[in-house]
């Protein structure tokens, strides 16, 4: 249930700032929803390509769905000026949500899969960042997971914690809803405290 309810979670958010994306770079509405449709779904339709199955998104209208309602929602309050989508904070939390849903999604797919601890850190990492990825490409921006502070590196910390926890035998649900809720934290701190892994300048 965990697993499902993480996905959706993720999706929803993951579909919100795309939608916030979009919106700020001025597309039209059928460019905002492509937008949030593949920031919502492009990670985890590349996880499960990677475990050989076809991509839920192509099999369940959930996400589809959940999409829908949160580019619906993002729509009424932009236009009740409900969000303004220059302001970042929104786009930030609704990121984070997302990046530490599918984070928790992605490692839960390699450990269900039977990866090895480095199979689930690479799931955990696509399904993360695969969405946040094609956004920014889309709308010729360097992806946030190349620059942005300590976002990658949340989705390694939690396959690592899931993995760990399952290798010694801690899978219970409120384990992994720690760890959740742990990633979220970590990575708003990071955010407000500019965290960054060092860069290399040539």
């Amino acid at each position: 249930m965990i697993f499902i309810l993480a996905s959706w979670i993720g999706t929803f958010a993951f579909a919100l700032s795309g939608f916030l994306v979009g919106a700020r770079k001025s597309l039209d509405l059928m460019g905002v929803f492509i937008l949030a449709f593949l920031t919502a779904n492009g990670g985890g339709m590349v996880r499960d390509v990677f475990i050989g199955k076809t991509p839920l998104a192509l099999m369940d209208l959930t996400g589809l769905i959940i999409v829908l309602l949160a580019f619906l929602i993002g729509l009424i309050l932009y236009k009740l000026k409900k969000i303004d989508v220059e302001t970042r904070k929104l786009f930030v939390l609704s990121d984070s949500i997302g990046l530490a849903a599918f984070s928790l999604t992605g490692a839960l797919a390699g450990i269900d899969a039977g990866l090895s601890i480095f199979g689930v850190v690479v799931l955990s990492f696509i399904t993360a960042t695969g969405g946040g990825i094609i956004r920014d490409m889309m709308v010729n921006d360097v992806p946030s997971v190349f620059r942005s502070d300590f976002y990658g590196s949340v989705a390694i910390l939690v396959a690592l914690a899931l993995y760990g926890l399952d290798s010694y035998g801690f899978s219970e649900e409120i384990y992994t809803l720690s760890v959740f809720i742990s990633a979220l934290i970590i990575r708003l701190i990071a955010f407000k405290l500019k965290w960054h892994l060092p860069s290399l300048k040539l």
